[in-house]
């Protein structure tokens, strides 16, 4: 189910489902099945239901596996994959910013250092 989808009216929705909106939880759809989760915000734990369901159709239409459970491993696996590519670039991005924040500290450092003599021979001359 995604954040998008329109509301089921409650003559579509099982006691179950009602009883958990009702105690404030969540009902999505991922592959064909309902989960009730808590959490603080619906609407992002309908995108994150969201992102896991299209992986897993993603995963299953490239495979033969009918298996919910095997197709959930490599849904998790590639959203793993993903997680872990973006923290090595995010990782990368950190250094290169540290990098040029070193940078930029050494020629303020050198300007100001010009500035100072500039100054002093002013004074003394």
């Amino acid at each position: 189910m995604s954040s998008e989808a329109q509301p089921k009216t409650a003559a579509e929705q099982s006691r179950a489902e009602l009883a958990a909106l009702e105690s404030g939880a969540v009902v999505v759809e991922i592959y064909d099945q309902h989960y009730q989760l808590r959490g603080v915000d619906a609407e992002h734990i309908e995108r994150l239901a969201g992102v896991v369901d299209a992986k897993m159709r993603a995963v299953s239409s490239h495979g033969a596996t009918v298996d919910s459970l095997r197709v959930a491993v490599l849904a998790a696996l590639n959203i793993a994959d993903e997680l872990h590519r973006l923290r090595a670039r995010h990782e990368a991005l950190v250094a290169s910013v540290e990098q040029a924040q070193s940078t930029v500290r050494s020629r303020s450092n050198s300007l100001n250092g010009m500035l100072d003599a500039i100054f002093e021979e002013r004074k003394v001359g």
